[in-house]
């Protein structure tokens, strides 16, 4: 069985939005099927290894998933998404052989998640645009987990910003020298450099996700680093944020209370390299 997102995805729509369950097919590759969840939620949280239930388990850690096998199962590694638990693993069914499974169930979502050792007052605390001595990169860092070498620190910044005709926010040029190619929790993708199909609105984009939600700055003014975020959304609707690139990403991250919000998707967050991930 040839495993694809679109596969996936058919294969969580069959289970639909509660708790269920599903034997998978004997030709379907568990260790791709693993993958590609991991790819889609970030790391996932082993909840049953060979046979032994880790003790801290409980409905708070998808203890939820393990319901509809009760000790039968063998392996089972859990991801949260937003209000739902997602596993797979292998469990034995009533005949006790053992078979490959993805499971669901219904998660709580926490009102605020503990994001990055429970700082998340602490990150959050400055008012958008309000202090200008904060490192939104740091805390960028810190809320992700990051502690890899910086990924492009030769970035020829200066080629770029003469074929685009402008200087850039230093905090973005050092977003793209820190984290290189890839995604904050896998769906914001962040721009090598910025694109320039909106600049006759004034606009230069520097990410977007699959919602086709695009981040842009409105390039006004000779200093970059008090550009205004802009989020022009899939329905072309533009709203505008007082503060930089960086200190935005951090406040979609963790902030449930943001119109942007990722805060209740994931309960940790992290980013995605592209090219580790190939």
């Amino acid at each position: 069985m040839e495993l694809t997102q679109g596969t996936v995805n058919d294969l969580l729509a069959q289970l639909g939005p509660g708790d269920g369950y599903t034997y998978l097919p004997n030709d379907l590759n568990l260790q791709d099927l693993t993958d590609l969840l991991d790819s889609r939620y970030g790391a996932p949280r082993t909840l049953v290894l060979d046979g032994f239930t880790d003790p801290t388990v409980d409905e708070s850690r998808g203890g939820a998933l393990l319901v509809p096998f009760e000790d039968r199962a063998v392996t089972i590694r859990a991801w949260a998404y937003g209000n739902q638990w997602v596993g797979t693993g292998t469990a034995r069914d009533p005949e006790g052989d053992e078979r490959s499974v993805l499971v669901v169930a219904h998660r709580e979502v926490p009102e605020l998640l503990a994001v990055a050792h429970r700082e998340v007052p602490e990150l959050l605390a400055v008012a958008p645009g309000k202090d200008e001595d904060v490192d939104w990169m740091e805390r960028l860092r810190r809320i992700t987990g990051w502690t890899q070498p910086a990924q492009r620190p030769d970035a020829d910044w200066a080629e770029v910003e003469s074929r685009l005709g402008t200087a850039l926010p230093s905090d973005y040029k050092r977003m793209v020298e820190t984290f290189g190619e890839g995604a904050f929790d896998g769906y914001l993708d962040l721009n090598q450099e910025p694109w320039t199909d909106l600049r006759e609105d004034g606009l230069l984009i520097w990410a977007g996700t699959e919602h086709e939600d695009l981040y842009t700055w409105r390039a006004d003014g000779d200093d970059p680093d008090r550009w205004p975020v802009v989020v022009r959304s899939f329905d072309g609707e533009d709203v505008s944020f007082d503060c930089t690139a960086a200190e935005f990403v951090c406040r979609i991250l963790i902030d449930p209370h943001h119109p942007f919000t990722m805060a209740g998707y994931f309960d940790t967050h992290w980013f995605m390299n592209y090219r580790e991930s190939g």
